[in-house]
């Protein structure tokens, strides 16, 4: 199906391959907290792909059939998405739940819990990563995450700086504005200008990161995906490494995280 998508793309990818440039890639899926048929189809994917998945998981309200949903598939990492995904914003203003608009004590405690709760419950799976809700994070609690035990941050576009343990995601297949996933013309421009722009920098920028959400995708999202896997497909001048070695941490969790987290609590009080 890619063979005729994706001519911009495609091209810029033979201009990174012809200047001897490695194109490196990461795919990023928010919101999930339960076993659901779309997640049953985006692991499907997943595996028909062949690539590293990052799960950004809600921990209010999870269950504990998502962590039987992942066992045995070991190129799925489990990131921190927020606590309930609610909105805390004051009228008017964009959707936010870790905003300056909040205690920060307050979210740390909340960002602790959630990380307690996913390391328990996803032992050598969790990757010690936040992914605010709608890509959007106060900067008082983005300064201090570390202090709730989570040195990773991840949202969505380009950073003056990347920073350390920082990875965001470029490529979103929702059409956020008219509620549809996009299409492959849309994908194609958004794709290759990112490709381009790595180039035109000498090729050192950060890896290029798609961004799903499998529960919001319409057929066309879907159909999407499965395109850009193929056509992303790994190979000696497209990589995919796993998250944990793109973000620069290792994968934790297991016995004693939710002591841990009660710890990190206590001792900001």
């Amino acid at each position: 199906m890619s063979a005729t998508l994706f001519p911009l793309a495609r091209a810029a990818l033979e201009a990174a391959r012809a200047a001897g440039r490695m194109t490196v890639f990461w795919w990023r899926d928010d919101d999930a907290r339960r076993p659901t048929e779309p997640l049953t189809r985006l692991l499907a994917l997943r595996r028909a792909a062949g690539v590293p998945l990052a799960l950004a998981v809600i921990p209010d309200g999870i269950e504990a059939g998502l962590a039987e949903a992942l066992s045995g598939d070991e190129a799925v990492a489990v990131l921190l998405h927020g606590w309930r995904h609610a909105n805390h914003a004051p009228e008017g203003q964009k959707r936010s739940e870790f905003g300056d608009h909040r205690p920060i004590g307050v979210m740390l405690d909340e960002a602790a819990a959630g990380r307690a709760a996913l390391a328990g419950l996803f032992p050598g799976r969790f990757l010690p990563a936040f992914v605010p809700p709608w890509n959007r994070i106060g900067e008082g609690v983005r300064a201090r995450l570390a202090e709730a035990g989570l040195p990773g941050l991840s949202t969505f576009g380009r950073t003056a700086s990347a920073g350390l343990h920082r990875l965001n995601t470029h490529l979103d297949l929702m059409n956020w504005r008219e509620a549809r996933g996009r299409t492959p013309a849309e994908a194609d421009r958004l794709l290759a200008a990112e490709i381009d722009r790595r180039l035109d920098s000498g090729g050192d920028g950060e890896p290029i990161g798609l961004l799903s959400h499998h529960l919001q995708h319409d057929e066309a999202a879907w159909a999407l995906l499965g395109a850009l896997l193929e056509f992303l497909a790994p190979g000696p001048d497209i990589l995919w490494p796993p998250a944990q070695a793109l973000f620069d941490l290792p994968l934790v969790g297991g016995a004693g995280e939710a002591d841990a987290g009660a710890d990190r609590s206590e001792n900001r009080r």
